[in-house]
Formats: C-alpha cells, structure tokens, sequence
C-alpha cells in the first residue's frame, strides 16, 4: 500500500523544486521591475526603434561621471543622458 504514493510524492517534488526555482530566479534577478529610473529619459520609448539603449548603473565606487560619458562618447552614441533616482 505505501508503493502507491511513491509516484505521486515523486511528481510533488519535482512540481515544488521548479515552482521554488524558477520563484528564486525571478526573486534573485530583482524581477519583475515595474518601474525603474531610466523610463523617465524621453528617448528610451525609441530604444528598440533606434537601435538599442544602454544603462549603466553607477554603484561602484570608483565609477566617474565624466570618464564614463567620455568613453561613450568616443564610441559614437548618440546621446548620453545622466538619470537622476
């Protein structure tokens, strides 16, 4: 009689480690994002019409506001806008 709930605790766990993976994926990615600072630049509604958009977060501490815009510069972007939080 206990070899009929094999195949059903078997078939639970397997369901609760992907519901619990894929939850603990979404939850470590930070995901989903509702709302994030860089929706505010206007021209971020054109990203997937011009291209392509590139944000670059400035947590680190030895990032520069100036070097950044600069190197960005170089390569030829278009715009280069500084989001505020």
């Amino acid at each position: 009689m206990v070899r009929h709930y094999i195949p059903i605790t078997f078939e639970l766990t397997v369901l609760f480690a992907a519901i619990t993976a894929v939850l603990g994926m979404l939850g470590l990615n930070g995901l989903p994002m509702p709302y994030h600072p860089v929706f505010n630049v206007p021209r971020f509604a054109l990203a997937s019409r011009d291209r392509f958009f590139l944000c670059i977060e400035a947590v680190d501490p030895l990032y520069d506001a100036e070097k950044t815009r600069a190197f960005l510069s170089s390569l030829g972007a278009r715009e280069v806008t500084e989001v505020e939080e």
